[in-house]
């Protein structure tokens, strides 16, 4: 009798316990929804290398500005509506098109276009680091950080300028790193920088802050079909830095890894203002 019962009840726990590691591993193994966008177009090779990593992690939208819309930073459309079309793109990925900025592409498919929550917003793979003051220009790190504005986790990426830009390999090295970060804390950013990839494997991986150095920058003055002064910027390299940063370390061949934040505060100034008498 007793053996029965304990039988009975032996099957049971083994059954709940099947169950809760089923609800468990589902859990677990749930499908990401990621958003994918860039800034330098629907059409660009390094969103369409990105994309294939990704599929593997879960499902992908796309929802990317129609043309290059680089260093537009965290500008948005207010002025006249967004146009959005469906598109596939040589039948590498469909996604959707947008005539906007990369900020605007995140708002519209947060707020539109995903008919199911984001569990992580990528953006890249951008032509180009995204390293030092760079990132307040960048319309690949502002797409990320509109995604924190709506507490999405973001992550952006970039791949070093090079003469052979090779975004297959660097979606390699990003997939690796995102797979490290999950889940990727919401709120703010998580920003990677490829290094050049024709000089070899990069040296290894940085996690360094933001370098403020500025640029070493000028224009160059030509003239136009109509004789007309027009002035193109040129240089745009980063200045050295005393300690290692974002900027010098992709330069030196490292993968580099800031987060970033929306809070551009300066505390330590704020604290003085606030110790003066303003009326």
């Amino acid at each position: 009798m007793w053996f029965y019962i304990f039988a009975i009840s032996f099957s049971l726990f083994i059954v709940c316990y099947k169950i809760d590691i089923t609800c468990v591993c589902n859990y677990n193994n749930k499908r990401m929804h990621i958003l994918l966008t860039n800034d330098d177009g629907i059409f660009a090779p390094g969103i369409a290398a990105i994309y294939k990593e990704l599929v593997k992690l879960g499902d992908v939208t796309v929802v990317a500005p129609a043309d290059s819309r680089s260093g537009t930073s965290h500008s948005i459309t207010f002025h006249h509506p967004l146009v959005c079309n469906k598109v596939d793109i040589a039948g590498k990925f469909s996604g959707f098109s947008v005539q906007g900025s990369p900020a605007d592409c995140v708002k519209l498919a947060a707020m539109q276009l995903c008919k199911k929550p984001i569990d992580l917003l990528v953006a890249g793979i951008n032509s180009g680091a995204n390293a030092g003051i760079n990132v307040y220009y960048s319309g690949t790190v502002a797409a990320a950080m509109e995604g924190a504005f709506l507490k999405i986790p973001a992550v952006a990426t970039s791949l070093a300028f090079d003469e052979q830009m090779d975004f297959e390999t660097a979606a390699k090295y990003c997939i690796k790193i995102i797979k490290k970060l999950i889940p990727v804390q919401s709120g703010s950013v998580i920003n990677i920088n490829i290094p050049q990839l024709s000089k070899g494997k990069p040296k290894g991986v940085r996690v360094v802050p933001q370098a403020v150095g500025g640029l070493q920058e000028h224009y160059i003055c030509q003239k136009d079909e109509q004789g007309q002064d027009v002035f193109m910027l040129a240089g745009g390299h980063h200045r050295q830095e005393t300690s290692p940063a974002d900027a010098t370390s992709v330069i030196d061949g490292f993968i580099t890894i800031t987060a970033l934040t929306a809070d551009m505060t300066d505390h330590k100034r704020t604290d003085e203002l606030t110790k003066k008498k303003w009326s």
